[in-house]
């Protein structure tokens, strides 16, 4: 049960602006697609702004949160039902750097499984390396991952960012197939 409380009112707070932005990227992508750029160099930036925002947002939010529990339960309500890109194949995901699923907008069969040993249908481990970018700073990480709607493992330009003074990291991706 989802109770309203003072971090909670910050989400719903804060959460329009970020709204606002997201609808804003996604008309400038569709007016630049349309008039013959890169679709997947946009989709990238959108997948670069719409990760940003999230993990300062979750930062600033987190920040005066001690409780486990708690900072949970805020991410995945944060994330849950945020979807971008015409096709709605955007969507977050957080782990910690143990590579334990924390939140997945689609995958609710993850949270709170270990997939430091998980590997792609091309031996990539995965999280490890989204990980290891999100340690970096951030960055873009290239897989295979069940795409929503779609059977097998379709290619996914991942893109990570670490949500600052937190043991986690936030993401998303391109589906280029």
């Amino acid at each position: 049960m989802f109770i309203i409380n003072s971090v909670n009112r910050k989400i719903i707070g804060i959460f329009p602006i970020f709204l606002i932005i997201a609808f804003g990227l996604l008309q400038c992508e569709k007016s630049l697609t349309e008039s013959g750029n890169d679709e997947l160099e946009w989709n990238k930036k959108i997948a670069v702004a719409v990760v940003h925002s999230h993990a300062v947002m979750l930062s600033q939010i987190l920040k005066d949160i001690d409780n486990e529990t708690e900072r949970i339960e805020i991410i995945r309500t944060a994330i849950d039902s945020v979807r971008f890109y015409d096709d709605s194949s955007g969507y977050f995901y957080v782990y910690n750097y143990d590579c334990v699923n924390i939140a997945h907008a689609i995958q609710k069969d993850l949270l709170d499984s270990n997939l430091y040993n998980h590997q792609d249908t091309h031996g990539k481990y995965v999280i490890r390396e989204l990980a290891a970018a999100a340690l970096a700073g951030g960055g873009f990480v290239e897989f295979y991952w069940v795409k929503p709607g779609a059977t097998g493992e379709k290619c996914k330009l991942g893109y990570v960012e670490p949500i600052k003074n937190t043991e986690y990291f936030i993401g998303t991706g391109v589906y280029m197939e």
